[in-house]
């Protein structure tokens, strides 16, 4: 397999795969096959695909319909639209009602650059986690996306799932993913300080890591992909054998990966904790990149971050 694939095409991949023999598997886009590299699925599966346009609650709303009368549908939509602006759907078609929904929330965090806080999605993993019977899924790379995807085709529960826009370097690889549905992945083990990232985060972490390294600092990095399910036992097991704890997103300081990370240590294992996150207001105008730089939400601002913590 090629590095560099985006989550989304890896998605698309695994639809692809699974829907040769599963009739009952359905793609539905809100006028964004193209943004969800949903095209091959639409082209090869016709009878299994929906174009429902720009109507995202339609869209919510049609797939907990058919999953209804037994089909298994996968919503593909813009991460800020499909929980924002179908919240309602999300909340009472799919996890109140219980249907067997997987929501694809693409582009995900700050992945449409210059186009503002009107397409960020900085809020969802705070709105989605909250809501009861909703599982919250953000994959760090191509291969965990794989692993992750192929889990949630099998069973029948309503899940939301986000990813970015770009294709993002791998945190594994194809013949070493290490993956327990539900269970954060220990990517590097230390005893100084313990980074427990998200999504995209994962990988700056693990960079940070590196960089501790160099310079005689003992770093583990915890791959949180569940945040609802929260793994809390994993929470525990790394910063238990730490003297700090630094929490990595792309999303906002209320309401997240940190707001998760500060109740578990707070209750189970008082520690040191940062929380590195976006700011409380719209962020700069970049793309992903530029705007990570800009937060410290880097390899290099999550080991000064550690050391400051460490030193403090």
């Amino acid at each position: 397999m090629q590095k560099n694939i985006a989550n989304k095409q890896m998605i698309c991949n695994v639809l692809m795969e699974a829907a040769q023999k599963d009739h009952d598997i359905v793609v539905l886009c809100s006028d964004s096959r193209g943004s969800a590299s949903a095209t091959p699925f639409f082209e090869k599966f016709p009878e299994q695909s929906v174009e429902v346009g720009i109507a995202e609650q339609d869209l919510v709303g049609i797939s907990a319909g058919m999953a209804r009368v037994g089909k298994r549908p996968f919503p593909m939509s813009p991460a800020c639209f499909i929980t924002a602006r179908s919240y309602e759907q999300c909340k009472v078609d799919v996890a109140y009602s219980h249907t067997n929904v997987k929501l694809i929330g693409i582009s995900g965090g700050v992945s449409y650059g210059a186009l503002g806080m009107s397409h960020h999605s900085a809020q969802d993993i705070a709105c989605m986690t909250s809501i009861p019977g909703m599982r919250v899924y953000l994959p760090s790379d191509c291969y965990q996306t794989r692993a992750l995807m192929r889990h949630l085709i099998a069973d029948n529960e309503p899940a939301y799932i986000r990813v970015g826009r770009n294709a993002v370097d791998p945190v594994y690889s194809d013949d070493d993913c290490p993956f327990e549905m539900d269970k954060a992945t220990i990517v590097t083990e230390g005893t100084d300080v313990a980074i427990i990232a998200c999504g995209e985060m994962v990988l700056y972490a693990k960079q940070a890591a590196e960089i501790l390294k160099a310079q005689g600092v003992s770093a583990s990095v915890l791959d949180m992909y569940c945040l609802k399910p929260l793994d809390e036992d994993s929470i525990v097991k790394v910063a238990s054998k730490a003297r700090a704890v630094v929490s990595v997103e792309e999303h906002s300081p209320f309401g997240g990966l940190g707001s998760e990370v500060a109740r578990v240590l707070c209750a189970k294992c008082p520690k040191k904790l940062a929380v590195l996150s976006l700011p409380d207001a719209p962020v700069i105008t970049g793309t992903s990149k530029e705007v990570f730089a800009y937060y410290g939400l880097t390899g290099e601002g999550i080991a000064k971050k550690s050391l400051e913590l460490l030193n403090g």
